[in-house]
């Protein structure tokens, strides 16, 4: 009688301990997702940022450079297919990519106008351009060290056996993947 009561209390005891582990476990997904997810909203901000400044600064320029509309067409094209929603972050990052070498591209032509790297105006733009673009860094770096937590406690055992039953799943990192891209934008003259 002593053994059955033993075992029975030593199969409860490991009964209950499995389930307070599945419970800490799945709330820990929980708040890895959502930290995931709002790391991902302060990004998607910061890019708005951006986004918005791109056509002031291509104003400024056209002002000084009216005959360079190829230029000008093809930041406003990757600016408006980097600011549509709905992509996730390898998308974002290829759409951020065509943009940042757009914008390199109307740096360039700006480099050809003194005029206009006086402006105050451009300088202006330029420094809250750099301090998104800095700001924007720091984001993908905070994003991609939640997903990578993430990715670690989806990917570990016995962690994944909850994960698999409650369909977590790896988050995609926010990469920028050619080199000539990873530097930051030029803005200074």
């Amino acid at each position: 009688m002593d053994i059955v009561l033993i075992v029975v209390i030593a199969l409860g005891v490991i009964i209950v301990g499995t389930l307070i582990w599945a419970v800490a476990t799945y709330n820990g997904f929980v708040r890895l997702r959502n930290l995931v997810q709002e790391s991902w909203r302060q990004i998607d901000v910061e890019l708005h940022r951006r986004h918005d400044l791109i056509p002031n600064l291509v104003e400024t320029v056209k002002g000084y450079a009216a005959h360079e509309r190829g230029v000008f067409d093809e930041v406003t094209t990757a600016r408006a297919a980097a600011a549509s929603s709905g992509t996730g972050p390898a998308q974002q990052a290829a759409q951020e990519n065509q943009l940042t070498a757009a914008l390199g591209r109307l740096f360039a032509v700006a480099e050809a106008y003194p005029q206009l790297r006086a402006s105050e105006n451009f300088a202006q733009l330029q420094t809250e351009l750099a301090t998104t673009e800095d700001r924007i860094a720091a984001g993908r770096r905070f994003y991609n060290a939640n997903v990578r937590a993430l990715n670690t406690k989806v990917e570990s055992f016995p962690a994944n056996v909850v994960a698999n039953m409650f369909s977590f799943t790896r988050a995609e990192y926010f990469e920028i993947e050619d080199p000539a891209v990873r530097a930051a934008p030029r803005v200074g003259f």
